[in-house]
């Protein structure tokens, strides 16, 4: 599957990704695996994954969302979820309104997730 059909009639999604992806490269060398689901990045672990909540949900629902894995919980007030599905591993949820959304802030975060994969 390719960028283009991960995204068809997802416009503002697309929109989003587009800078965020400029973001991943700029963090480091990534390998990039899509599927229906998702789009993930790895280095020798993967470290980032993107996906379209309005393909399996309803209601006021973010284009995007951006899932990071850190060694610790992050505390910013941004995440919409967090999780430690193992000891050491929690995964951060952040919902992508706007090209807005994809700032200085994000690019750190992905810098550490790319960091910590290596």
């Amino acid at each position: 599957m390719t960028i283009d059909e991960f995204f068809v009639g997802q416009d503002l999604s697309r929109q989003i990704f587009d800078p965020l992806y400029q973001l991943i490269n700029s963090v480091g060398t990534t390998e990039m695996r899509i599927s229906k689901s998702q789009i993930s990045f790895r280095r020798q672990k993967s470290f980032a994954w993107i996906w379209i909540p309005g393909k399996y949900l309803r209601g006021n629902i973010a284009p995007l969302v951006l899932t990071l894995v850190f060694h610790q919980r992050d505390e910013s007030a941004r995440w919409k979820e967090i999780v430690e599905p193992s000891p050491g591993h929690f995964t951060h949820h952040l919902e992508l309104f706007s090209i807005i959304d994809v700032d200085e802030q994000v690019r750190n975060w992905l810098w550490k997730a790319w960091k910590n994969a290596g």
